[in-house]
């Protein structure tokens, strides 16, 4: 196995959960928060969506689609505690924006040499460009642990 089929697995792994955490919920479900100070899941997707083109375009300039205009201004930490949903895209539009960065994700990392993922990322918590692609399946599957938490709150049984 290549290096870059390892990492696409890795990814792969971590999608599985957060697809099907999200498999099921409801709009207005996606902004119940599961706590004071806690964000809802419409926040956090546009977080998360911010966060992949960010670290995307650091690693392979130009591999990721533009995000819509003023998205990720709408999905800063001065924004997560607005509970108003016209203030954040749908959730239908966010999974959307979310398989569109993920398949660029995936296709930047094929054309990744193994040479190139060993290179320094320039990111002190992903030190090598393999980590930062790595990180693109950790850091969503550590929200939707998240997730598990709010859809319990919900009445949802357990998926795992």
């Amino acid at each position: 196995m290549t290096p870059q089929a390892a990492i696409e697995a890795a990814i792969a792994n971590c999608q599985m959960v957060v697809d099907l955490y999200l498999s099921d919920l409801t709009e207005e479900e996606t902004m119940h928060r599961p706590g004071e100070g806690l964000n809802h899941i419409r926040w956090q997707l546009g977080h998360l969506i911010v966060s992949e083109h960010k670290f995307m375009d650091h690693v392979a300039p130009g591999s990721v689609p533009t995000l819509p205009d003023g998205f990720a201004d709408r999905y800063r930490k001065e924004t997560a505690s607005i509970d108003d949903p016209s203030q954040f895209d749908s959730f239908a539009e966010l999974k959307r924006l979310y398989g569109n960065i993920r398949e660029a994700t995936l296709t930047a990392l094929a054309n990744c040499s193994a040479e190139r993922l060993d290179e320094p990322s320039g990111i002190e918590y992903a030190p090598r460009v393999a980590d930062v692609f790595i990180l693109q399946g950790t850091h969503w599957l550590m929200h939707a642990g998240q997730w598990a938490v709010i859809r319990r709150q919900l009445g949802r049984e357990p998926m795992f």
